[in-house]
């Protein structure tokens, strides 16, 4: 897939120990995030493809396939929460 996304403008961003915390100002929301969202959230940098996106994934966790469906359902959340555009 050559689709790219990027994080909505405005977002601050904290690293915690489990994850992210993200404060969205526009919504007055908090979110929080675990591991694997926050490395989605990151990689969509508006010029990553999803492709890209599952093989980063798919490295890091010693998988035998990018895990695609996972990350389509956590790209879906993000953007239906407003923190992807």
């Amino acid at each position: 897939m050559t689709s790219v996304l990027k994080q909505a403008e405005g977002l601050d961003v904290n690293e915690v120990a489990d994850g992210y915390v993200v404060y969205q100002p526009s919504a007055d929301k908090v979110h929080y995030l675990n591991h694997t969202a926050a490395v989605i959230l990151e990689l969509c940098d508006g010029t990553t493809t999803l492709d890209e996106i599952g093989e980063v994934l798919r490295e890091s966790y010693a998988l035998t396939t990018a895990p695609m469906e996972e990350i389509k359902e956590c790209i879906a959340q993000l953007k239906s929460q407003g923190l992807l555009e």
